[in-house]
Formats: structure tokens, C-alpha cells, sequence
């Protein structure tokens, strides 16, 4: 059951990259041909700017959720790593367990703002709903939790192949 878990938790946290990349990848597109549309053709388009704002929250909530999974937030760890290695752990419990307390914050009341402004139109893009562009919200905070309660129950999972991807590069040329 374990191995199942953590076969699904490595799909979720591939979709985050991915989902996290071709976010990136779209602003890095749509931000040009907004500078290029306006200076060159000399037609500015309304839509560049709000769609890369929108793709940046994508970017940022979901990439947070795989950011978490691999252990790639920062943190200061000045105090923590002079206590002893039990009330260190009992430390990483107390985190996660606010950690969790701020995901289910996420999940719960983003889901309420995506519900409360799901029939109000943006006026750069009327065609898209007030409440889609808040998604990645409660989409973020329930992946990340996702990720949170394995950490409580199943370890840390930072060290895992389809994380550290720089370690598998490394041994395969190595080879």
C-alpha cells in the first residue's frame, strides 16, 4: 500500500513540475508577443498581461505544492539544529502540522472564494470567470497537503528518484 501511495504521490508531484513549467514556458511566450504586438505591429492586445498573471499563480501555487515535495523551500534552521535530535523531531511534527493547518486554510476558503466569485467576469478576459482565476488557490493548498501528510506518515520523501533528478542525471553519464 505504501508503494502505491507513493507511486501516485510521484504523479502528482511530475504533474506539478510540468503543469509549474508549461506555465513558465506560456509567460515567457505570451509576454513577448505582448511587447512585440504593441511596439512593433502597433496594436497592443489586453490579453498578455492579465494571461501571464494568471499563468504566475499557476506557476506559483502549483510549483509551491512540488517545491514542498522535494525540499526546496527555505528554511532557517539556525534554531532547530541546536536542539536535541527528539525535540528536533518533535519540532518537524509541530511544523507539519501547521503546515497542514495552513492547507486546509487554502483548500477551504479558496474553494469558498472560487464559489463566492464563480459568476463574475474578468473585464480584460470576459469570457473567463472570476472564480477559475482563483483556482490554483485551493488546487495548490490540496496538493501541497497531499504532500504534508506524507511527510507525517510516510517520511520525507525529498530524496526519492523522480524528485532529485540531478542525482539520476549525474550516474547516467557517469555510466
Amino acid at each position: 500500500m505504501k508503494n502505491l501511495l507513493l507511486r501516485i504521490n510521484d504523479r502528482i508531484y511530475m504533474t506539478c513540475i510540468w503543469v509549474a513549467g508549461m506555465s513558465v514556458l506560456a509567460i515567457s511566450l505570451i509576454i513577448p508577443w505582448g511587447v512585440f504586438a504593441r511596439y512593433i505591429l502597433g496594436t497592443g492586445s489586453s490579453w498578455p498581461e492579465p494571461t501571464a498573471i494568471l499563468l504566475m499563480m499557476v506557476f506559483t501555487f502549483i510549483g509551491a505544492a512540488a517545491s514542498y515535495r522535494a525540499g526546496a523551500h527555505m528554511a532557517v534552521a539556525m534554531l532547530t539544529d541546536r536542539m536535541t535530535p527528539h525535540l528536533r523531531r518533535t519540532m518537524s511534527i509541530v511544523s507539519q502540522l501547521l503546515m497542514a493547518t495552513i492547507c486546509l486554510f487554502m483548500t477551504v476558503w479558496g474553494t469558498k472564494l472560487c464559489i463566492s466569485t464563480w459568476n463574475q467576469f474578468m473585464s480584460a478576459l470576459p469570457t473567463l470567470r472570476v472564480g477559475i482565476t482563483y483556482m490554483p488557490i485551493p488546487v495548490g493548498g490540496l496538493l501541497t497537503l497531499i504532500f504534508v501528510l506524507e511527510k507525517l506518515l510516510l517520511g520525507d520523501q525529498s530524496n526519492r528518484r523522480v524528485v532529485r533528478f540531478d542525482l539520476v542525471e549525474e550516474n547516467e553519464g557517469a555510466a
